[in-house]
């Protein structure tokens, strides 16, 4: 191998999280900035347009999530392979991974193209934002095949501890979506504007880049995970065991993506200020969790490698010591967005006053809160790595569905708080469900699962690996 290797079973555990967490937490970050480059362009079009892109995005979150939940399998089979030190399952894993989400993007992609008009009336919005939602939502489901390809190659990477090269990846690409942005929205010489789907067009051109150096880092294999072309031949055995892996995964994060859905459905129904606050305010809850998310990865990968390698006790100490970083770091980051509030809405919407006011309340309700969410994210990353997946779906479940969904619909529609309601639910919904899961985590069942002796390759697989990297 050209690249030393990432052996995350020794050595300092904070040392490990921030290695891989640093440059995860700054990927994130850039893949942020193509929904932050997006809305800040297309503020500029006006509210109608804001609420456009806002109506659209909860379906591409929904549609984005169900394959990463797949691809999560992949990324939890890596990991633990590659702290079991099996180089052979760890290619024909992340092989039957890409191969299994490229073909269901595209069957994703079909249906999300011919159900975008029906998806959009039923979020039952003014006639002013309909033709640009449906434009913008088209255009995205289009790209989508791209965004799962580049999708599974980073979490790939992350499986075996290589963070570092798509985060170099992603900064190309958001570097050209800052240029490609105002160039499809506005237009410039042969070049038409397409208003608020040149957004998507944009993303979906630097996307499709991004994937092809994915494909080509692979295929050459320089880190640690290289392509056979025998092991892109599907082995059904694997692949439904993957699915049965992946599975409450993909509906842990869909429902975290319906549960946006309905959301934007009970906004909508306050009109279009409303509509364009929740959005800039759901953009910049997403952005300011990204920390978490880090160390919610970084921890996964850590757990999965050292599960792997059957070392439970740095396991249980890398999530203690996450947890704990994760909710003193997001805790400061809410105090400066609660104080900053208005600026940061400004920023997106400027001069719209009254979407302004009502975006800042939004962000300044959720804000104190944000630790909540930074333990929440690393106690989930923890149930991941080890392959837990049905703990975390049935967290989602009831934090989305049991508590945030009725809260928001009765402090809405059946109090005086009117749209503030819908605000006031997410910080309630968040603690309660912080409170289940430290529960959960401190009865420590999650460490007794043992995905490598759950799935088992074929003697056959790993014999034609052997005989192909002989070749090779």
């Amino acid at each position: 191998m050209s690249k030393k290797k990432k052996d995350l079973t020794e050595g300092s555990i904070l040392k490990s999280l921030l290695i891989l967490a640093i440059p995860i937490i700054l990927a994130n970050l850039l893949q942020t900035a193509y929904q932050l480059i997006d809305t800040f362009w297309v503020g500029r079009l006006g509210a109608d347009a804001v609420a456009a892109v806002s109506i659209s995005f909860p379906f591409i979150f929904l549609i984005v999530s169900f394959g990463g939940g797949l691809a999560i399998a992949g990324t939890i089979l890596v990991a633990q392979y590659y702290g079991k030190k099996d180089k052979k399952a760890v290619d024909h894993i992340a092989s039957q991974t890409l191969m299994m989400i490229v073909i269901v993007s595209i069957i994703l992609a079909v249906i999300g193209y011919l159900l975008s008009p029906f998806l959009v009336s039923l979020m039952g919005v003014e006639e002013s934002v309909y033709s640009d939602a449906v434009f913008y939502l088209r255009v995205s489901f289009i790209g989508i095949v791209f965004v799962f390809t580049y999708l599974v190659f980073q979490s790939l990477m992350r499986g075996i501890g290589e963070v570092k090269m798509p985060a170099y990846i992603v900064l190309g690409t958001v570097l050209l979506d800052l240029i490609f942005d105002p160039l499809f929205i506005f237009g410039y010489g042969f070049i038409p504007a397409f208003g608020v789907a040149g957004a998507a067009v944009a993303t979906i051109a630097t996307q499709a880049l991004a994937s092809l150096v994915g494909i080509i880092i692979l295929i050459r294999g320089k880190h640690h995970i290289k392509l056979h072309l025998n092991d892109l031949k599907p082995d059904f055995t694997l692949i439904r065991k993957m699915f049965r892996l992946g599975l409450p995964a993909s509906i842990e994060q869909s429902t975290r993506s319906l549960a946006t859905i309905f959301m934007t459905f009970l906004v909508s129904g306050f009109g279009t200020v409303t509509i364009a606050a929740f959005g800039i305010g759901t953009r910049i809850l997403s952005f300011a969790v990204i920390p978490a998310l880090g160390l919610s990865m970084a921890t996964s990968t850590i757990v999965g490698q050292n599960m792997g390698a059957g070392k439970i006790k740095r396991a249980e100490s890398t999530v203690k010591l996450s947890s704990l970083f994760s909710f003193v770091s997001l805790t400061i980051i809410g105090i400066l967005f609660f104080i900053f509030a208005e600026p940061i809405s400004d920023f997106f919407m400027p001069g719209e006053t009254e979407a302004i006011d009502a975006s800042a309340i939004f962000i300044r309700i959720m804000a104190l809160t944000f630790g909540f969410i930074g333990l929440q994210q690393v106690l989930h990353g923890a149930f991941m790595g080890s392959g837990n997946t049905m703990i975390t779906m049935i967290l989602s479940i009831m934090t989305l569905w049991v508590l945030r969904f009725p809260l928001a619909y009765l402090l809405s529609y059946h109090t005086s708080l009117g749209s503030t309601g819908i605000w006031w639910a997410y910080p309630i919904s968040n603690i309660a469900a912080v409170l289940v899961a430290v529960i959960w985590f401190s009865r420590g069942t999650w460490k007794n699962k043992k995905i490598t002796e759950e799935i088992k390759l074929s003697e056959k697989t790993t014999e034609e690996a052997m005989i192909e990297e002989g070749i090779n």
